[in-house]
């Protein structure tokens, strides 16, 4: 019987050692749900369709990363780097990235319904299609950014900076716009049906109303 029991350790932990080696790594972070990955660099990382659910990238640097079809849904990217990333179609439901930095990236399609984005930096980032639905944007930056098609709606946007931003034919119904600077935005055929824009900046804004 004692040969059968230190078998039986032995092939748990032969199974455990394959188990990870299997798990690859990126920057010393293993990718796969629930990864603790903070304060890591792992600019330029290729990440395309990876499983990284709830998962810790608080101050990360993910600059230039690959993230197509990545799912961060849950996870925290609070203060994290991810400067002109690839995130198309990427999900991230839930996430929480207060003062993150998103300028220049491509989330075009992406799905960020209830995400925390207070103070996050999406200035001249691609939005096109993506689902910021009931999203929390105060005091995003957003100058520049193209969020044609997207889905705003109920998205709390009191103070967020959209200068210059173009909003054609987004869903804004619902959304709180309270103090925002919409200078020279472009809402043209966004449906803004019970959206909020108490005192609002919208000099030169098209459609605005």
């Amino acid at each position: 019987m004692t040969n059968v029991r230190m078998l039986c350790v032995l092939l748990v932990f032969q199974a455990g050692a394959s188990f990870a080696q299997e798990v690859p790594r990126v920057g010393g972070c293993l990718i796969r749900p629930g990864t603790l990955c903070t304060n890591r660099n792992l600019s330029g990382a290729k990440l395309s369709d990876a499983n990284l659910a709830h998962s810790q990238f608080t101050r990360s640097v993910l600059a230039d990363a690959d993230l197509k079809g990545a799912n961060l849904d849950q996870s925290d990217l609070s203060r994290a780097d991810l400067r002109r990333a690839d995130l198309r179609s990427a999900s991230l439901q839930g996430v929480k990235a207060r003062g993150a930095r998103f300028d220049e990236a491509n989330l075009s399609g992406a799905t960020l319904k209830g995400a925390a984005l207070q103070n996050a930096n999406l200035s001249g980032a691609d939005l096109t299609q993506v689902d910021l639905s009931g999203s929390h944007l105060a005091n995003a930056r957003l100058e520049g950014a193209r969020l044609q098609d997207a889905n705003l709606q109920r998205a709390d946007l009191r103070a967020a900076r959209l200068k210059g931003a173009s909003l054609l034919s987004a869903q804004l119904q619902g959304a709180n716009f309270t103090e925002a600077d919409l200078t020279d935005a472009d809402l043209t055929g966004a449906n803004t049906e019970g959206a909020i824009f108490s005192r609002a900046r919208t000099s030169g804004c098209k459609g605005c109303p």
